[in-house]
């Protein structure tokens, strides 16, 4: 009811803190009009057809490739060898994205494949101190605001109150991404390319509406959009493969190996290409892509917290009145831990999600990981 089409709940200022560039973007928009008219220029880029046919589907094979080069050239090299899977899968997710955006001239990162400077883009990411920063952004976002746009001898001496040392989470990706849209913008050939990206389509779009569009992008809107992209994929795609890596690996989820194996090795060899599956016979695969993908973002959900809205007018939820402005939100987290619906619902079991189709479509209703709604996330498909 919240979340839902129509509902008349907007999203709070608290996504406010993921502009880029000073401008609001997909994830930030206030209101469903915004954001729906944004969408409308980028979503048909993530349909599943393209990204299991499309040029896309050769970046992943690509990065598959590298990353499993990469674990296997350093072994098993205890303890080391799960911080490098972590790292690595970090560095797959980054080379992936960027990529996608930007294309391979204009931004794709070769970090997988051992290049540091594009490595130390995720180092302000994994800083455990973002989360004192993440604080102040959410309950003082005007004072947090003025404490990091302060310069010359105010700046030094504020510099060791901030609640992150810059530079800050995501400095260094906002950064690549301002540097790479600059860069493809600037090549005339770019926007024609086939590679279809990100950058080309928000850029084609900007170029056919700027005379006619009572809004049309500028070019801060676009950077600030691919930014947005950059940050919340390359994040949530390498928070959901490592629980998925770890939790499978696992002794105690010896039935589970076997059965993910068992299923990839029965593929036809003539849908194999260099020891990996084609992208479209990987999707297809039911206890891979119904069972352990699905139990993995059910347990570790890469966005599990609140997701707040409010109402502009007076409403009712379940009997109870809403006032206006106040905040309302439910988390994956805890729809995710309802032990009427998952009876173990800390222990990671794939294996339920082929269980009773009463019991499986139980499931699928408090099922949240990517949200609900008009906006929820442009990912799913």
């Amino acid at each position: 009811m919240i979340y839902g089409a129509g509902s008349g709940f907007e999203r709070t200022s608290f996504y406010r803190m993921f502009d880029g560039y000073g401008k609001r973007n997909l994830f930030t928009f206030h209101t469903v009009r915004e954001h729906s008219e944004r969408k409308k220029l980028v979503a048909n880029a993530y349909s599943k057809s393209l990204m299991l046919k499309g040029p896309a589907a050769g970046v992943v094979k690509d990065k598959v490739s590298k990353y499993l080069a990469l674990i296997k050239s350093h072994g098993d090299r205890r303890p080391a060898a799960r911080d490098l899977q972590q790292s690595a899968l970090r560095y797959f997710s980054l080379g992936v994205i960027t990529h996608f955006l930007s294309g391979s001239a204009y931004g794709g990162t070769p970090a997988v494949a051992g290049d540091g400077r594009d490595r130390a883009l995720l180092d302000d990411v994994v800083d455990p101190i973002r989360r004192y920063l993440s604080w102040f952004a959410v309950h003082l976002p005007t004072l947090t605001k003025w404490l990091y746009t302060r310069d010359g001898l105010t700046e030094s001496i504020l510099t060791p109150f901030l609640p992150m040392q810059k530079p800050t989470t995501y400095t260094g990706i906002r950064k690549h991404a301002l540097e790479s849209f600059q860069k493809a913008v600037e090549k005339a050939p770019y926007i024609a390319s086939t590679e279809r990206t990100i950058v080309a389509r928000l850029w084609a779009s900007y170029e056919s509406v700027t005379s006619s569009s009572h809004n049309p992008l500028s070019s801060l809107d676009i950077a600030s959009e691919c930014a947005n992209h950059l940050l919340a994929k390359s994040d949530t795609t390498s928070d959901s493969l490592m629980p998925l890596t770890l939790a499978s690996s696992r002794p105690r989820n010896l039935h589970t190996q076997h059965k993910l194996a068992k299923e990839v090795c029965a593929v036809p060899k003539d849908l194999v290409e260099n020891g990996t599956p084609q992208l479209d016979v990987v999707d297809k695969l039911p206890y891979l892509d119904d069972a352990v993908i699905r139990e993995t973002l059910r347990l570790y959900a890469p966005l599990p917290a609140l997701e707040p809205r409010s109402s502009n007018s007076p409403c009712s939820v379940d009997g109870y009145t809403i006032p206006v402005g106040t905040i309302v939100n439910m988390s994956p987290f805890s729809l995710h831990r309802n032990a009427e619906v998952f009876p173990e619902l800390l222990k990671f079991d794939p294996d339920q999600w082929l269980g009773q189709a009463e019991q499986v479509a139980s499931m699928d209703r408090w099922f949240w990981a990517f949200s609900s709604g008009g906006r929820m996330c442009i990912g799913l498909q």
